[in-house]
């Protein structure tokens, strides 16, 4: 195959010629090729193969000539098979057909035919009679001999390719292909092509490579973007099953290629398999995506690519109003995913060990044209390798920062080596849900029909996705980088360091050039990098106190063509987990007024957490700015924390609508009462431990009998809140003056001062009537005030101080 001709076609008896159509006297025109422009290669990848059209007219007017030739009477059939058949007249003849002694170097046009030769008439080259050539047919049934016809057609129509054909390659399998149905058709045979390998020719074929893909890059994406990411899929695969491949020598031409031979056997068993029986159905017909692996892609990918868009472009006046969004907009951006995989050695669609470790999962993406071969079909689904699955979190975790990997000084880190506080053993949680359970569920949102639809760029997507999936395809990279004194400088680094004197420069330009330059060439200082085609777009300059406990944030910033991407999130997480890994578990910054929203996003609060004695002298002072802080929770796998918390709300929604569903069921009303009762226990109401309901344990809510000791305890509580830093704004009733319309918002006011009243005059005969009137100080607060305001803060720490004094007291569980 590698040669460019095609294997077992060799030793055919006959001629090149073909002999004359319909009895045409020495004419061997070929009545099946009108149309067809004289080449299989009809159409050069038009982008109507986004809609699955046929990319050729001719195949369709040799199946109309098909059609006519078998509704003919059986005499016409022997006739025109006589042409093709050996003599069979005693004397062992050796005549292969009626074949023509001087054949025109052209085929003549088909309106040059004469009238239709009869059984009767002489053979031109054994003067036996054509009825001579078909005795073998006369008891042959029709379906064999319409068969045989199809082959006949054909032949002739290969006939006109190869005097039509122009390229030496293409022409010598055009004439291997033509001796090929001339063998079948005196022997009576199936058309079988010998080669030293068969379909397919490499594995994982395209087909399964691009289905890795989707799989690998897009089955975290909920159900109705994935269905998009599947329709992309399709249509690429659709537009490789019809792409008409450039031939070697204009392959040649274009410019030098490594592997000109194994293009060449690619392309040879690619018009045997996939081009030629488009027209020639006598032919075995194989998909290109299913026979053909990464090898050919690569081959073509470049340029079918660039044409493609092209084409796009010109043609979307044309297109669908449905399919122009797909097309236009989300096509181009697949095909450049698709083309780093591509290009990528060491990309997971290609290996074995992917299609392996499948899960069982199937996103059908076949393109459902043409014959497809049984062994052939895709038969499992490729799951996400296990080094790409998030790692488990405790479901009860209730605080979070986002973050990810980083690497050592001036080397790239691997995203698949592993965090030192992901092999820790985790202490069981009470509270958390059964591990099998969660697997049972995991089962069921792993359906892309499952996900929830929302968009990648939308309010219910983490601020890191877009960015997280760059660095996974390799679009950006991460470096922690810094001048040294005792090492000679790598040249690159110290490029990388300019380039970030550069950015915070830029952005910052209210700080002075010299004081940023010190700083970023400070050897004592460090800088994670955000390198973007090898130049930074973004950094974060730090400077880390081992010995204190904290690191010191210097600089933040992306330049501004590239922000709003999700770098900045993308930037601090990464610093998080690069700070976890050296046992340093506290920034401090100064921000000033721009950068305090970003902060706080990222986890940063005002209230600082390290002690005074230990950052005083340490830190730069800043006029203007305001000290925050961040702990970092070394249990956290910051990397993938968002993409966690989205897989965690999905198993408590599972759960839900599983719970739901076992408690939908209506029970009697209760008649007991009616007779009599006056009271009965919680627990022998119909249906009321189906609702998940529990009787109080030992440790819950502890009610102290004695009203002296409950009013003892009550008072010390209260007097702890009012004492607090943050009592200040609950002391005493809301004033209409200060707070115009607050009482017809708030219907059920409350303050400190109340409450003192109140357990004065023995209000409080149980806890939770104390308790109810705190939380009411809280709740309204926080109905009536913005979250941003003092007052909002104010409620928030005082609540979490007075639960932390009821659990002290006994009256809360610990």
């Amino acid at each position: 195959i590698g040669s460019g001709s095609v294997p077992g076609a060799g030793g055919t008896e006959g001629s090149g010629s073909v002999p004359g159509a319909g009895g045409t006297e020495g004419s061997g025109s070929v009545p099946g090729a009108g149309g067809t422009e004289g080449s299989v290669r009809g159409t050069e990848g038009s982008f109507r193969g986004m809609e699955g059209s046929v990319p050729a007219v001719g195949s369709a007017r040799i199946a109309v000539k098909k059609a006519q030739l078998r509704s003919s009477p059986r005499p016409k059939k022997l006739e025109k098979l006589g042409v093709y058949s050996s003599c069979k007249a005693e004397g062992a003849c050796k005549c292969n057909g009626w074949k023509s002694p001087n054949p025109p170097p052209t085929p003549p046009r088909t309106d040059q035919q004469s009238n239709a030769v009869n059984l009767q008439d002489p053979c031109r080259s054994c003067s036996h009679t054509l009825g001579d050539h078909v005795t073998h047919l006369e008891n042959v049934s029709e379906d064999e001999m319409n068969r045989l016809l199809g082959i006949v057609l054909d032949v002739e129509y290969l006939y006109t390719c190869v005097h039509k054909e122009e390229d030496a390659d293409t022409k010598q399998v055009y004439f291997s292909l033509f001796k090929l149905l001339r063998k079948s058709i005196l022997q009576m045979g199936k058309p079988m092509l010998e080669a030293h390998d068969n379909p397919p020719f490499e594995r994982p074929s395209i087909e399964q490579g691009v289905n890795s893909f989707v799989q690998y890059k897009f089955s975290h994406l909920p159900s109705k973007e994935r269905q998009t990411i599947v329709e992309l899929a399709k249509m690429f695969l659709n537009q490789i099953n019809y792409w008409q491949l450039e031939t070697p020598s204009q392959r040649r031409q274009r410019g030098p290629n490594e592997d000109a031979a194994g293009y060449k056997a690619n392309y040879t068993r690619w018009l045997c398999y996939c081009n030629v029986p488009q027209f020639c159905d006598s032919l075995p017909r194989y998909e290109t995506t299913q026979i053909f692996g990464c090898t050919l892609l690569r081959s073509v990918f470049t340029v079918m690519r660039k044409q493609l868009l092209e084409q796009a472009r010109q043609e979307k006046d044309k297109l669908p109003p449905e399919k122009r969004t797909l097309i236009l907009t989300h096509f181009p951006k697949f095909l450049s995913m698709l083309e780093e995989e591509v290009y990528s050695h060491s990309s997971p669609i290609w290996s074995q060990e992917f299609l392996l470790g499948s899960t069982g999962l199937q996103i059908p993406i076949h393109t459902g044209a043409g014959v497809r071969p049984s062994n052939l079909a895709v038969t499992s689904k490729p799951a996400l390798p296990p080094e790409l699955l998030p790692p488990t979190v405790p479901l009860s975790l209730k605080k979070c920062c986002v973050c990810f990997v980083l690497c050592v000084v001036g080397e790239k880190r691997k995203p698949s080596e592993p965090l030192p506080h992901e092999d820790a053993k985790r202490q069981r949680v009470v509270g958390d849900i059964p591990q099998e359970l969660i697997n049972e569920v995991m089962a069921t949102i792993a359906d892309p029909a499952a996900i929830p639809e929302t968009n990648l760029l939308s309010a219910h997507s983490a601020r890191d996705e877009a960015a997280r999936l760059e660095e996974r395809r390799g679009v950006i990279e991460f470096h922690v980088i810094g001048n040294s004194l005792n090492q000679k400088p790598n040249k690159s680094i110290l490029m990388w360091l300019v380039g970030l004197q550069n950015v915070f420069s830029h952005q910052l330009p209210r700080m002075p050039k010299e004081y940023i330059t010190r700083l970023v060439f400070d050897p004592k200082h460090k800088t994670l990098s955000l390198i973007k085609d090898g130049r930074v777009i973004g950094g974060i300059c730090f400077r880390m106190f081992p010995s204190q406990g904290f690191t010191e944030i210097v600089f933040c910033a992306v330049t501004s063509n590239e922000q709003v991407k999700g770098y900045g999130t993308h930037l601090m997480n990464h610093l998080k987990e690069y700070h976890i890994k050296h046992d340093i578990l506290n920034f401090l910054t100064y921000a000033d007024e721009y950068a305090i929203g970003y902060f706080k996003k990222q986890g940063f609060s005002k209230d600082i957490k390290v002690p005074k004695a230990k950052y005083v002298g340490y830190i730069k002072d800043y006029e203007g700015a305001t000290l925050m802080g961040c702990e970092l929770n070394p249990s956290i796998p910051y990397t993938e924390f968002s993409v966690i918390i989205k897989k965690q709300k999905e198993i408590i929604k599972k759960l839900m609508e599983r719970k739901q569903v076992q408690i939908r069921k209506v029970y009697p009303g209760l008649s007991c009462f009616k007779e009599g009762v006056r009271q009965i226990p919680i627990e022998s109401i119909p249906g009321i431990r189906e609702t998940g309901w529990k009787p109080m344990g030992k440790g819950q809510g502890k009610e102290l009998k004695d009203p002296d000791q409950l009013y003892s305890t009550l008072k010390t509580i209260l007097q702890h809140v009012k004492s607090h830093q943050n009592a200040w704004p609950f002391m005493e009733p809301v004033k209409k003056t200060e707070a115009p319309g607050y009482y017809q918002v708030i219907r059920f006011p409350m303050d400190l001062k109340t409450m003192s009243e109140r357990l004065k005059s023995r209000y409080y005969a149980t806890r939770k009537l104390f308790m109810a009137d705190m939380q009411r100080i809280f709740t309204n607060c926080r109905e009536y005030n913005p979250p941003e305001s003092e007052y909002y803060k104010c409620a928030n720490l005082l609540e979490k101080f007075f639960y932390t004094k009821l659990k002290d007291a006994g009256l809360l569980e610990k």
